[in-house]
């Protein structure tokens, strides 16, 4: 009924009270598949009438009403909001997410692909800063949390915005274990923490550097949850190829994963899920303790920002206070925040705009001149 080459086809059913009309679902943006012949129609004159947005569309469940929400979005777009009236034609704006922005002012997202080092192929958004040509530019390579989770789509990410506009190519690479591209790309991301799905990092900036999008002596590796797990695993694995990192929320010690209790991880998920993904506690101990980045900590001494939430059940602060008393004594470019009363993710605006005010004095700071 659906299905698109090169992606999964995850998909949910739109209807109204009597009927079917269609499937959406997301593939590297979101598409509406529809059966129905009038939504069919629907979704042409209002394609033709917004050509540079993704556009959905959902309407009531009476057959009767003739009103049309329509969400306008796309990479450079933060949503739009229009009711469209079918029997009228007639559009009325009602609304938008953050209508100061300018979204010609944005950077674009390109999904390339590239062959990690086993010749599995690894997809991954580009997005460079506007205006700037095909040269090496500061590159921050931004990771996914999850790591099993489904990739990011094409739409508006206010943090790759906020990096691209200071200047920096952001690179964000699917490494094998995201969810979105096939099983086999799945699969191949099992038990694969610190290893391949790290390689598959490491290649993607090295990927970066020969297509020359990035500066070499240039490159930062970020992410939360899982993506600062593999930022600190950049930092031990390839110290020669990123210059620093920014790392919050961030796993540590992967035996910790098991043996923390007050965390939000079921007993049932430790028990059945973590063998098959992450690796047995006991058969697996030597492999979980050498690729964890606690075990490594006194080696990291490029700068290193740390942030974590106090009130984090996903991963617990002692994750991150265990690691900065390991790290601490050698590393004199540490920066360590603790946001209060925050869990696996900053809500408060004041605290968004504090953290990533510091990301970007720390990236500035440590990436805007040349390495000697």
């Amino acid at each position: 009924m659906a299905q698109s080459p090169g992606f999964d086809v995850d998909a949910q059913i739109v209807a109204r009270e009597d009927k079917v009309l269609g499937w959406r679902f997301t593939i590297d943006a979101e598409v509406t598949q529809w059966q129905d012949a009038d939504m069919r129609a629907v979704q042409q004159v209002i394609d033709k009438v917004l050509p540079r947005t993704v556009n959905r569309l959902s309407v009531p469940w009476s057959a009767r009403s003739p009103w049309v929400l329509v969400e306008a979005f796309a990479d450079i777009q933060p949503t739009l909001y229009f009711l469209y009236n079918r029997q009228t034609r007639k559009f009325t704006r009602v609304g938008a997410e953050r209508p100061d922005l300018d979204a010609q002012q944005h950077a674009e997202m390109e999904m390339l692909r590239f062959k990690a080092r086993d010749g599995l192929e690894i997809p991954v958004w580009l997005s460079l800063p506007r205006g700037e040509g095909r040269r090496p530019l500061p590159l921050v390579l931004l990771v996914h949390g999850g790591p099993f989770t489904r990739a990011p789509s094409w739409r508006f990410d206010a943090e790759v915005q906020f990096l691209a506009a200071r200047g920096y190519a952001v690179l964000q690479p699917q490494f094998r274990g995201t969810h979105g591209f096939g099983a086999r790309h799945q699969q191949a991301g099992w038990r694969q923490w610190g290893k391949a799905m790290q390689t598959d990092l490491a290649d993607a900036a090295r990927w970066a550097i020969a297509q020359g999008f990035a500066d070499p002596r240039r490159i930062a590796i970020a992410g939360a949850s899982y993506g600062g797990y593999a930022a600190l695993m950049g930092l031990v694995r390839d110290p020669e190829l990123f210059r620093c990192a920014v790392a919050w929320l961030a796993v540590t010690d992967l035996d910790m994963l098991h043996t923390v209790k007050w965390d939000d991880i079921s007993d049932d998920f430790k028990k059945h899920g973590m063998p098959t993904l992450l690796g047995d506690r006991v058969k697996d101990a030597a492999d979980l303790k050498a690729h964890s980045p606690l075990t490594h900590a006194q080696a990291i001494t490029q700068p290193l920002l740390l942030a974590y939430g106090s009130a984090d059940r996903r991963v617990p602060m002692v994750h991150g206070e265990t690691f900065r008393r390991a790290v601490q004594p050698g590393n004199g470019a540490l920066e360590w925040v603790v946001y209060e009363d925050e869990g696996h993710g900053w809500r408060l605006p004041a605290h968004q705009i504090d953290f990533w005010n510091r990301t970007a004095r720390f990236l500035d700071r440590h990436l805007a001149a040349r390495a000697p």
